[in-house]
């Protein structure tokens, strides 16, 4: 099927970049009832709405004619959430308009708006910008919209999630009243509904199926990882796909810097986008992906919205979404127009049926298995390397320097050097451990898990408690190790355990005594795990920067002596206070001053305690058992009873 009748600019410019048949989305607003009329059009990302809006305000804004006129007032205003979107939106409908004499400018937070005010003055046939910096424009009397003949919301649905709603009312307000409308959302939530019975007339619904715009080009994969291989895992699956543009996704900007520093020193050409970035520094981000500079992007979800790259082939959720409609839209970047993606979710195994919730609320069939194997990766490597260096002609000065080659080394040499400059330029794969596959159990045994510091993988015995585990593990013997970080931080085993088990990629179960001094904490590993633990400690953490390092010497632990067995003395027939005689009004009588017991120097004293004078000058270091609230660099204060 082919685009309906369109004015010959539009339809060249649509031929230069091989749109040769539309997408559901842009049939129904090509479509003869949807002409003239206010549209409501709700299309999942992915499904072609840019040049879908593009086409269908053509006849709006150009008539009969097939080039524009002057530049002078807008006719045209496209309101996008973000940045990046709306600088897309900007390149889309500048290619689209293109052969018409189309001027096409952008308006958006983070340029700047004296720039954005003498485009304006220059005048503009089609305006595309944020909220509030259109708001900010047309409140400065610095855009005309006496001429408007359109506005399209784009995602209103997360401008309204944005908390732009107020600035959509004022724009639509200030707009003539003889404006046509067309609203673009991936869902009709209440908010949009009522938003398009105010500001619409007789509106055209158009609702497309996500199946057919949404997954249709995208084959989802769920890859079983252990905690600690999840870099490793993202490193095998860049290498096995080779993508030319791919998209990684962490939840934090923390993430975001850890991954891009750990692909960068892999030898991945790799930028990084996230909030804390500068709009200028994003834009060369982004430009550096689009003309090859870059193969791989690290970002987070709000700094992903709206991306658009051409040759974005695959995506990598590194950190699982929070819900299935973001999901949706990461997996959206790719398998855009007629192209095929694939979208690959790292899940370990704590974060399974998490994983397996998502793809269920997203109607999505995923392919489980396990991550690309360094031996797999090298096979591929093979296959590649002989596509590549045989596909382009030879010309004769290849043939001269070829031969000159052969004069002076043999065919197996000039080979086997070939090869390896070859895989020079490849970053090296990586060994992953596969978790196998976890055998669904009750809620208890999981909660037991939890808690008590059991072992996720399969044919593990689980301890009873922790107390009998750290037992079991030193059993075997103990490797001491030191963290530089002491009772002066408020380092406290409430969480320093899971800290030392994340760091080491170990269980409870292997950790044994810990001593917290006053700068530093000491704690025994298991002797079976303590070489692998040194070697994941040394690696840059993503969420603290604690050294931890192996200990020269194991310290002596003090011996625990029983406590002392008081043992009456011969003679003594002091009563049981229960059997004191009670006097005439049934009160057990009381001793005379003289008959009372020393006072005890251990006593329990509900007043401010006294200095012992015997202290001794260094005190042991004690051991903690049972923490107490707080965290590194937070103080705690101490109630005292009185």
């Amino acid at each position: 099927m082919s685009f309906p009748a369109l004015t010959p600019p539009l339809a060249r410019a649509l031929a230069e970049r091989n749109y040769d048949s539309p997408t559901p989305v842009q049939l129904a607003v090509l479509a003869h009832d949807a002409a003239r009329r206010d549209l409501l059009v709700s299309a999942q990302t992915g499904s072609g709405k840019t040049l879908a809006y593009g086409l269908a305000m053509a006849r709006d804004l150009l008539g009969d004619a097939e080039r524009f006129g002057q530049a002078s007032a807008p006719l045209a205003l496209i309101v996008a959430p973000t940045r990046e979107l709306a600088l897309q939106v900007q390149r889309e409908l500048a290619w689209l308009y293109g052969h018409a004499g189309g001027r096409v400018v952008s308006c958006v937070g983070g340029m700047d708006p004296r720039r954005e005010q003498r485009e304006l003055e220059a005048g503009a046939h089609i305006v595309v910008g944020t909220p509030g910096r259109l708001c900010d424009h047309l409140r400065r009397g610095r855009l005309d919209i006496s001429e408007l003949k359109v506005v399209v919301l784009d995602e209103a649905d997360e401008m309204l999630n944005l908390g732009f709603r107020e600035d959509m009312e004022f724009i639509l307000e200030t707009t003539p009243e003889t404006r046509r409308t067309l609203l673009f959302s991936a869902t009709f939530p209440r908010g949009i509904v009522a938003l398009a019975r105010q500001y619409q007339q007789d509106a055209f619904r158009i609702e497309v199926a996500g199946d057919e715009g949404g997954h249709a080009d995208i084959e989802y994969r769920a890859i079983r990882i252990a905690p600690a291989d999840a870099e490793h895992a993202v490193v095998n699956v860049l290498r096995f796909y080779e993508a030319p543009s791919a998209l990684v996704f962490c939840s934090t900007r923390d993430h975001v810097r850890h991954l891009q520093a750990a692909l960068l020193e892999r030898g991945f050409s790799v930028v990084a986008l996230s909030g804390e970035l500068t709009q200028n520094e994003r834009t060369m981000a982004l430009q550096s992906l689009r003309d090859g500079r870059a193969r791989v992007c690290v970002a987070t979800d709000v700094a992903a919205r709206g991306i658009d790259l051409p040759s974005l082939d695959l995506v990598i959720h590194a950190d699982l979404p929070n819900d299935a409609e973001v999901m949706q839209h990461r997996s959206g970047r790719t398998g855009r127009a007629g192209r095929k993606g694939t979208s690959v979710l790292l899940v370990p195994p704590a974060r399974r049926r998490r994983a397996e919730l998502l793809l269920d609320l997203a109607g999505v069939d995923a392919a489980w298995g396990t991550a690309p194997q360094a031996d797999e990766i090298r096979k591929l490597d093979h296959d590649r390397m002989k596509d590549v260096l045989f596909t382009e002609e030879t010309t004769a000065d290849d043939l001269a320097l070829a031969q000159a080659l052969l004069a002076e080394r043999s065919a197996e040499d000039i080979a086997a050097a070939l090869a390896r400059l070859y895989r020079a330029r490849l970053p090296s794969p990586e060994d992953i451990i596969d978790p196998g596959e976890r055998p669904s159990r009750p809620r208890d045994d999981r909660g037991r898990d939890r808690f008590e510091g059991g072992d996720d993988r399969p044919g593990k015995p689980r301890p009873k408690s922790g107390k009998s585990s750290a037992k079991h593990a030193m059993a075997e013997g103990g490797v001491w190790f030191r963290a530089a970080i002491g009772k002066r931080k408020n380092a406290e085993a409430r969480w320093l355990l899971p800290m030392i088990c994340r760091r080491g990629g170990i269980n409870k179960r292997d950790i044994g005594a810990i001593r917290i001094m006053d700068t530093t904490t000491e704690f025994e590993i298991s002797e079976r795990v303590a070489e692998s633990f040194a070697a994941k400690v040394k690696r840059p953490d993503k969420e603290d920067s604690i050294r931890i390092e192996p200990m020269a010497d194991a310290p002596q632990l003090p011996a625990e002596k029983p406590a002392p067995r008081r043992e009456a003395a011969d003679g003594d027939h002091r009563q049981r206070r229960d059997e004191r005689p009670r006097d005439a009004s049934g009160f057990k009588a009381r001793k005379p001053h003289g008959e009372r017991g020393p006072k005890f120097d251990d006593a329990p004293s509900f007043g401010k305690k006294k200095k012992h004078k015997n202290k001794p000058a260094h005190a042991e270091p004690s051991v903690t058992a049972w923490p107490s609230k707080g965290g590194p660099g937070k103080k705690t204060k101490k109630k005292h009873r009185g």
